[in-house]
């Protein structure tokens, strides 16, 4: 029997042959806070480093602005919490010309560690002329005091 040992990272990525947008080389991030040991930049590449947290608790804002206009086909997502029960609400949406905004996708999802701890998300989706990108996460809807988190943040 042929035998490989694959690493966390790994089981977390969408699978398919996919090609990402090299979100480095065509766009800019506008995020509301990071903590330092987890970057915005380690959650917007296929593999690494663990994910993007906020340094504060409460609603948080990740804004992708494209240096020319994109046709996008998939979003992938991928959010995990092992430590603190909550339920989360995202918004994802788009924009043309980053003042009209069009929502994607509004969605909640309850973690409760040590058995539901990561959502995953991989949406279709046929947007042309995206200009603008955002994802706006409530960490919990009750209001604690929780910080919001994310592994990746894919575009095709």
């Amino acid at each position: 029997m042929r035998k490989t040992i694959i690493s966390r990272e790994s089981r977390e990525e969408p699978k398919g042959g996919t090609k990402w947008l090299d979100l480095g080389s065509i766009a800019s991030v506008e995020i509301s806070s990071e903590d330092p040991a987890q970057p915005i930049d380690a959650a917007l590449q296929p593999v690494g480093a663990p994910g993007w947290r906020a340094a504060e608790p409460g609603p948080q804002m990740v804004r992708i602005l494209f240096d020319e206009p994109q046709r996008l086909s998939r979003i992938y997502l991928l959010i995990d919490e092992e430590q603190v029960p909550r339920t989360q609400e995202f918004v994802l949406r788009w924009s043309p010309d980053g003042k009209k905004f069009r929502e994607i996708v509004r969605q909640q999802f309850t973690f409760s560690p040590p058995g539901t701890t990561i959502e995953q998300e991989e949406y279709k989706v046929e947007l042309t002329g995206v200009a603008v990108l955002e994802l706006e996460i409530m960490p919990d809807v009750s209001g604690s005091a929780a910080r919001a988190s994310l592994g990746r943040l894919l575009l095709a």
